[in-house]
């Protein structure tokens, strides 16, 4: 009953903070988050994109045929002068370039002049003579823009500079300040002054930084160097064709609407046309499959032959001069998957805005969100343990499909970008934990019994007596075995310094990530001794490669054991202790052993005896002085070459007649590999053999090259291969 009882109060507050996690985390909305919103809205747009309508904006269009009849781009200034006169002469409303004339043209005499290098001639001043009889096409173009309704482009830079555009628009507005709201910029590239003086108007033609993976959703209607407002390209050729003086910006304070403590701006007013826009001036863009019938090539403009189709294209309308070169690389994303000239992202804009078919996303969309998310949350939590997972799990099932249902129709109908995907999925998520809670709660209660035996023998161990019991009754049997001891360095230091409450939680916060680490590479946990582990591998089950396995889960318990320092899991640097680290040494031995069930017929344990597991323990209490973390034995090195090993030579073991050859375990096979450690090995190879031969000179100079190869964690160890260097022979002067 106990259990139970805890079971009907543990799920529903785990649950509960789950939803609370879930919710506020939509409150945060992280970034990861409104990249799924985002791919939601961007599904809708491919199923339902908007119906192309005439409008009166055309793309005059840079294109393969119109580079084909006169020339590679950039084409001469004189050439846009007379696209700049016939756009004027067909009618267009507005002439707006999609294209930022930032350097003088190529094709002006005395950049031609330069380029040849002819001004080093001694004739510079007949030469300066000749140039300025010639044409300068900047300034034809220049004079092709004056008195017309032209806007020329610029771009937003994020780099610090001093470079802005000319600001030809005025703005007005309402409540608080927009420069502080929309999109910011420190420099800009900007056309040249000549060409800015004469233009009616200037706009940026920088798309939306908040648009994810390379995708247009946005387009920025208003810019600011944090003082000053600047026009997009879009609105500033609205605004120039309808004569307008001036835009006008609407706030939250302006509108009658609460900003929360937020402000943001809820529209832009253009002439005749109001625009909804983001909190940050933008508007979101709705767009259709790319049609012919907005681009007209430019080819078809210069040539006289084609006057009247380019009259019926052109008069009336505003004139978006771009390229849908691929060469000239202004190709963009759309949401449906289409690859678009840029131009056709300022076009789609400004069709919006003329036929007032717009894609907003309200403002209440956020906290219904919220509210449908929490709401939902509460009742799949409310149900689950009066309705049980199947009715919950169909509830839940048929709440998301109303919730997408619906985000759908609004969609669609009304134009409104509703999230239903959050909701949907944060609950998905309530369930699931609730409803795994639950079965590992009913599961812990049926397996009370056998839970508690198996805490004192391996999991392998205890389902392999579980389908064959036969297996509990004495004896044993020899077999290859891997054998490794664990002992922590310094225990008493760290033993003195806690009380014997706080020395027991200490062993515990040790012993289990450790013994996971063990058992995760099908090692079997023998018993634990004070501040020791042992364990064995190669029984009950055969394990192949079982010594690759044990120095694998050597090197996993001398990373957890640094993870746990990092991490201060047993609070010695939190209380100011003397002691601030654990440091643990590990030894590996394998060999023959006799392995079974031990003891008496009343109380026994499965355990391996023999002289490999004595040495194993030898190896593991020579690490300290060696100031290696993990040991291992030739048998050892031998069973599994694939590894790092440095040889640590050969030192005699308490209780052993011969000594027997060590090596420090310091990697996994990919760093065995690596040229790092096969340069250290050589040199370390080096430094042993010069300490046999009791060359201290040689051994001192292999020495210094292995400090500077090794890792960090090997400072010890060569700190006692330098004591063994002090204690070599020194060499006798000549003739003493």
């Amino acid at each position: 009953m106990g259990l139970f009882r805890r079971k009907e109060l543990l799920v529903p507050v785990v649950a509960g903070m789950v939803l609370a996690t879930v919710t506020g985390l939509r409150g945060f909305d992280p970034f990861f988050l409104s990249s799924v919103r985002e791919l939601t809205f961007d599904a809708f747009q491919r199923i339902w994109p908007r119906a192309y309508e005439s409008a009166p904006v055309v793309i005059v269009d840079i294109d393969e045929s119109s580079l084909g009849e006169y020339g590679q781009w950039p084409w001469p200034r004189d050439l846009l002068a007379k696209l700049t006169q016939r756009l004027s002469e067909l009618g267009a409303a507005s002439i707006a370039y999609d294209i930022i004339f930032a350097e003088p043209d190529r094709n002006s005499p005395r950049r031609i002049l330069r380029n040849l290098g002819l001004e080093e001639n001694s004739n510079t001043a007949e030469l300066e003579a000749i140039a300025g009889k010639l044409p300068d096409t900047d300034s034809l173009f220049a004079s092709a823009i004056e008195n017309r309704s032209v806007v020329v482009g610029f771009a937003t830079l994020p780099s610090p500079g001093n470079k802005r555009p000319a600001a030809k628009a005025g703005f007005a507005y309402g409540g608080h300040d927009p420069a502080k709201l929309v999109p910011t910029f420190l420099d800009s590239l900007t056309s040249l002054p000549l060409l800015e003086d004469a233009a009616a108007g200037v706009g940026s033609v920088s798309l939306s930084l908040h648009d994810t993976a390379g995708v247009v959703r946005r387009l920025p209607l208003v810019f600011s160097d944090g003082e000053k407002l600047y026009p997009g390209l879009s609105v500033e050729a609205l605004r120039v064709a309808q004569g307008a003086s001036g835009i006008l910006i609407r706030t939250t304070a302006s509108s009658g609407e609460i900003d929360s403590g937020a402000p943001a701006i809820t529209a832009i007013k253009v002439g005749a046309f109001e625009i909804p826009t983001t909190a940050t001036g933008e508007i979101w863009l709705h767009f259709d499959r790319d049609r012919s019938e907005r681009y007209i090539s430019a080819a078809d403009i210069l040539e006289p032959e084609k006057e009247a189709k380019a009259a019926a294209a052109v008069e009336g309308r505003i004139a978006l001069i771009g390229t849908s070169s691929v060469g000239l690389s202004d190709i963009r994303v759309t949401p449906l998957g289409e690859l678009v000239p840029g131009v056709s992202v300022h076009a789609q804009a400004l069709e919006q805005i003329t036929t007032g078919r717009f894609l907003t996303r309200p403002d209440w969309a956020y906290g219904l969100e919220l509210i449908v998310t929490f709401m939902l949350g509460l009742f799949i939590i409310s149900a689950l343990p009066w309705l049980g997972a199947g009715w919950t799990a169909a509830f839940g099932g048929i709440s998301a499909a109303i919730i997408l249902g619906g985000a759908a129709y609004l969609f669609k109908e009304q134009s409104l970008l509703i999230d239903p995907v959050y909701p949907a999925l944060a609950n998905l998520l309530v369930y699931a934990t609730a409803t795994a809670l639950l079965y590992l709660l009913t599961e812990r209660e049926k397996k009370f019994v056998r839970t508690a035996f198996g805490q004192y023998l391996s999991p392998e161990l205890v389902r392999r007596l579980e389908t064959a019991p036969e297996h509990l009754k004495l004896g044993g049997q020899m077999r290859e075995m891997t054998i490794l001891f664990m002992d922590v360095r310094g225990f008493t230091p760290i033993s003195e310094q806690l009380s014997p409450t706080d020395l027991v939680g200490f062993l515990n916060t040790l012993f289990s990530p450790l013994s996971e680490a063990i058992q995760a590479e099908g090692g079997t946990i023998d018993k634990y001794i004070g501040d020791s582990i042992m364990a064995f591998w190669n029984a009950p089950l055969a394990i192949e490669d079982h010594a690759a396995h044990a120095c694998r889960a050597a090197l996993a318990l001398a990373e957890t054991v640094n993870r746990l320092n990092e991490e201060d899991a047993f609070g010695f640097k939190t209380r100011g202790l003397p002691s601030q680290d654990v440091r643990i040494g590990v030894g590996i031995n394998s060999g023959p052993a006799c392995v079974g069930n031990m003891g008496s017929t009343r109380r026994f344990n499965y355990s391996v005896i023999g002289d490999v597991v004595n040495i194993a323990a030898r190896i593991e209490s020579s690490c300290k002085a060696i100031g290696a973390t993990c040991l291992v034995s030739e048998d050892t090195m031998q069973a599994a070459p694939e590894f790092a090993y440095l040889e640590a030579g050969s030192i005699p073991l308490k209780g052993k007649s011969h000594p027997v050859k060590l090596h420090a375990l310091i990697g996994p096979p990919d760093y065995a590999e690596s040229d790092a450690f096969k340069e250290l090995c050589e040199v370390h190879g080096r430094l042993i053999s010069a300490i046999d031969a009791e060359s201290a000179d040689a051994a001192r100079m292999c020495l210094a090259e292995c400090r500077r190869l090794a890792r960090d964690n090997l400072s010890d160890f060569y700190a006692s291969l330098e004591a063994r260097i002090a204690a070599l022979p020194r060499m006798r002067t000549a003739g003493g």
